[in-house]
């Protein structure tokens, strides 16, 4: 009953100092809507990251060729190394335990032709595994098959970004696409990529859906390398079985490489796994830089809390004499001002969530940036708003207690 009378008694003093309540609540109301955004920010961060990784396969390793300049290269194939081959691929296939499969890739930058329209793209040949490798999916048609891998076939897949450039409202499936002096049937469209916004290892940023695959047997026999110290291909992709087999099986296929490339270093080893655990560890620090940043917004509006209460103890120093005197003890009067204090942070944290949810998806709506919102960030914001609540009121409601009945009255 007395828990029911003080809340009453808070609620009542809320409504009557509407303005100043609403001032008090302000460094809560903010401190959680800023914990909520920036958390939600940070791990809308993290689940791009994951996504990326994922792309690149999780039990991947990726060999990939060096960008390497002219002169570094005549230097290079003078220490007998032709670069990154298809028997790098094979060899590695072989004598790997726990590779499951390896799939090779050559590249070249082009301009495709349709009609009158035109776009730069990349050029990839592939070989039937690669785009399931790497999780690509097709939103119509059909991936590269084996058949057309064998028979040297002129197909190609498209990213979508290429496919909406050069059809805009066609239907690409089973039109002809020009590639340097080849005409290629388009026989898929791949589902969009997320953009790589940073260089990972060997692998340089670039728009994933700006992309054109075709077999890589196509390639290899009707298109022509930059120059001809340009390697066979620029990247192999190997699959293994066990993402706790990925340091051995980079270590063994480094060994591979040193002596297949008479110890040149011009290729470079990713481990996406290990880049992306990596990556968690730093989102993890990130997130909680942001969160305890956040945080000292709460820590302002507790000091605001304990400020204002400080200052109503002694404006209703009157009025506590008075209950003292008529029986009220001292853990009574502790009780209606800690109770208080309580109940402004909860309503300011009320407010401070609905707010901090309005922010996190309207930044996700009107910019680049991905935002998600976990129910442990809203808990943990609003658990530290009556936690402020509690620890900033005690102060203020000690004193209050403290006060003399007699003294309390005669205060003016």
């Amino acid at each position: 009953m007395q828990y029911e009378e003080n809340i009453r008694l808070a609620l009542r003093g809320l409504a009557d100092h509407k303005f100043r309540s609403f001032l008090t609540m302000l460094g809560i109301i903010f401190g959680v809507a800023s914990v909520i955004t920036m958390l939600s920010i940070g791990e809308g961060a993290k689940r791009e990251a994951i996504a990326k990784y994922q792309d690149l396969g999780v039990n991947n390793v990726i060999i990939r060729e060096k960008n390497l300049s002219d002169e570094e290269l005549e230097e290079v194939r003078a220490k007998f190394s032709l670069g990154l081959s298809l028997q790098d691929a094979r060899v590695i296939e072989e004598i790997v335990p726990g590779v499951v499969s390896t799939a090779s890739q050559a590249e070249i930058d082009s301009e495709v032709k349709y009609l009158d329209r035109s776009v730069k793209s990349t050029i990839i040949g592939v070989t039937p595994n690669f785009l399931p490798m790497m999780n690509y999916k097709v939103s119509k048609g059909e991936l590269i098959s084996d058949n057309q891998y064998g028979e040297r076939l002129r197909v190609c897949v498209l990213g979508t970004s290429v496919a909406a450039t050069l059809f805009k409202n066609e239907d690409p499936i089973g039109k002809q696409v020009k590639i340097e002096d080849q005409w290629m049937e388009v026989v898929g469209v791949l589902e969009s990529k997320a953009l790589f916004t940073e260089t990972v290892g060997e692998l340089a940023a670039r728009d994933l859906n700006m992309d054109v695959y075709v077999p890589l047997t196509t390639f290899l026999n009707r298109f022509n390398r930059k120059n001809e110290l340009t390697s066979e291909i620029q990247q192999i992709t190997v699959q293994v079985d066990q993402s706790g087999r990925l340091l051995e099986a980079s270590n063994l296929i480094g060994e591979i490489l040193k002596r297949h490339h008479f110890n040149n270093d011009d290729y470079g080893i990713v481990i996406p796994y290990e880049l992306l655990k990596q990556e968690e560890k730093e989102r993890q620090i990130y997130n909680f830089l942001l969160g305890a940043i956040a945080a000292i917004s709460l820590l302002v509006g507790g000091i605001g809390i304990m400020n204002i209460m400080l200052a109503t103890v002694m404006e209703r120093t009157r009025e506590i004499g008075i209950r003292r005197a008529i029986g009220a003890r001292k853990v009574d009067i502790m009780s209606q001002f800690v109770t208080e204090s309580v109940v402004i942070s909860i309503t300011g944290g009320i407010i401070g969530v609905l707010l901090g949810i309005t922010l996190s998806l309207t930044v996700s709506l009107f910019t680049d940036v991905n935002t998600y919102i976990r129910p442990y960030s809203i808990f943990i914001a609003f658990a530290f708003s009556v936690i402020v609540g509690i620890s900033f009121g005690y102060l203020p409601a000690k004193n209050a207690a403290n006060l003399k009945p007699v003294d309390s009255i005669r205060y003016e």
